[in-house]
């Protein structure tokens, strides 16, 4: 299996868009307490599809923190999913 990791050149910093934020709290309020970290595939699906179809480092931040997870954690799961594109496409 080959390591993947995340693009060497990376923005400076990410945010949703207004849509795409109104949409993350619906679905993340779907999950009942406690459990919110199990939207952090739909929401990184949608914020590699904003960034133009791949993850950066402060995307995943942002994720985390909206879920209340450790960076590591998201960035472990960018990376085991082939559907998240680690480089710009």
């Amino acid at each position: 299996m080959s390591v993947r990791r995340l693009h060497s050149v990376q923005p400076d910093s990410f945010a949703f868009n207004a849509e795409n934020l109104a949409w993350a709290k619906q679905t993340i309020a779907k999950y009942p307490a406690g459990k919110q970290a199990s939207a952090v595939i739909p929401l990184l699906w949608r914020a590699q599809e904003q960034n133009g179809g791949h993850m950066t480092e402060p995307m995943i931040r942002v994720i985390a923190e909206m879920l209340g997870m450790s960076p590591i954690r998201v960035l472990e799961i960018a990376t085991f999913y082939t559907m998240f594109n680690l480089k710009p496409v």
